[in-house]
């Protein structure tokens, strides 16, 4: 009997492995796949309705312009990349500041937590000219823009979630006379990670957004501007294809910024937690 176990156990194991293996590569395909006909439809359509290029060039036209206005496009994706991750941590370490000073008290809650959302329901775009009149550059004037959309995501989270924990664990916690900041540290703070987790997420792509919506608001030129401007720059020359392009970066580094968030996301909660643990039914 147990000579059988130790048979068939070896198979077993392979048999996982080779379902995971199987199962990743699909992720991995179909998306792909799926890319690559609404580029073939582009295509057909391009060349079927024969509708010139400074309306809508081909993938060849682009994929052109891509590579040979790199040297104009790539100093510009940089400046865009910098400001939405420098805007992304400070929106962190001040959603998750301010969410911890929240919930202290009630009373303090009530007193600030209005003002966050004012912050949040007001138009970046309403709010952006004031910014850059009191901002010492335009790049602080960007920064701080997209901080204020990524902000108050993070804290919604982390606040709902620092609000979430089992009160029976809390009383746990009383009972062995742990103290205010032991309880956050050690219970509040862990059991929050999945709400952050979430407002992480969300933050990443409204800081990118952010980012660049500052940027058409601010009007910003020159050699330090980000995509916004490479954008329409390309739209006031009738420079479609390097329009086109510019438009891939931006949602190449929105979703590298998604696929890092998940990642992180999924290294934090992978190992206890049931939205990023794998069922095996």
């Amino acid at each position: 009997m147990m000579s059988d176990e130790t048979d068939t156990s070896p198979l077993l194991v392979k048999g996982t492995a080779s379902a995971t293996r199987r199962d990743l590569a699909l992720r991995i395909a179909i998306p792909f796949l799926v890319i690559a006909l609404l580029i073939l439809v582009w295509y057909a359509y391009v060349k079927l309705s024969g509708v010139p290029p400074y309306i809508l060039p081909g993938p060849a036209a682009v994929a052109n312009a891509f590579v040979t206005d790199w040297g104009t496009l790539a100093p510009a994706l940089w400046v865009t990349t910098k400001i939405t991750f420098m805007s992304l941590m400070l929106a962190l370490v001040g959603g998750v500041g301010f969410a911890i000073f929240l919930v202290q008290s009630r009373w303090v809650e009530l007193a600030f937590y209005p003002l966050a959302v004012i912050l949040q329901v007001t138009p970046i775009v309403a709010i952006s000219p004031l910014i850059l009149i009191y901002a010492p550059s335009t790049q602080v004037a960007l920064l701080i823009c997209a901080f204020l959309v990524a902000f108050f995501p993070i804290l919604s989270n982390m606040v709902q979630g620092l609000k979430s924990v089992d009160h029976n664990l809390i009383n746990l916690f009383e009972l062995y006379g742990a103290s205010r900041w032991q309880t956050l540290i050690h219970l509040k703070i862990p059991a929050a990670q999945p709400y952050f987790m979430t407002g992480l997420r969300i933050g990443g792509g409204l800081a990118l957004i952010a980012a660049v919506v500052a940027e058409f608001a601010a009007g910003s030129a020159g050699a330090g501007s980000g995509l916004a401007f490479r954008l329409l720059e390309a739209q006031y020359r009738m420079n479609i294809p390097r329009l086109f392009a510019a438009l891939l970066m931006l949602s190449m580094l929105g979703v590298a910024i998604f696929g890092l968030t998940t990642l992180i996301a999924w290294l934090s909660l992978h190992r206890w937690h049931e939205s990023s643990i794998k069922r095996e039914n």
